[in-house]
């Protein structure tokens, strides 16, 4: 999974940091930009206009599956208020808060999942069989 996650976790954080779009994305010196955003969560990493089979590859949970789901449309929204298909207009698209709620709810899901995965790999109790304790 981590193959996967490690390309669409940074892309919904940076969904949902408006500073960053514009420090980053409107610098054409940058790599990062809504382009690469989509090309992540539509074509390379997850589908998210049908995100259920990245269920185990890149989603952990049927609530992040919802999400990326929502968040695929809403940047669908912004992206049919961008003519020209520019950052600039995208972040300009009325659309776009929704966009940047939506990552907003999604990075806190998929941050406290793979925190509490790694939490679990950390524990050797949470790893113990049912019933029993490790010593």
């Amino acid at each position: 999974m981590a193959n996967h996650r490690v390309h669409v976790v940074p892309v919904v954080l940076a969904l949902a940091n408006p500073p960053w779009q514009r420090d980053v994305w409107l610098d054409p010196s940058q790599f990062e930009n809504v382009d690469h955003v989509f090309h992540t969560l539509f074509d390379d990493f997850c589908d998210a206009d049908e995100p259920e089979r990245y269920l185990g590859v890149s989603l952990r949970t049927e609530e992040e599956v919802t999400l990326i789901r929502a968040l695929g449309v809403a940047l669908n929204a912004a992206a049919a208020e961008a003519p020209h298909d520019t950052d600039a207009e995208h972040l300009q698209a009325a659309a776009w808060p929704e966009v940047v709620a939506i990552a907003g709810r999604l990075a806190r899901v998929m941050v406290s999942n793979d925190l509490s995965e790694l939490a679990e790999l950390c524990d050797p109790e949470s790893r113990a069989p049912a019933g029993r304790s490790r010593p």
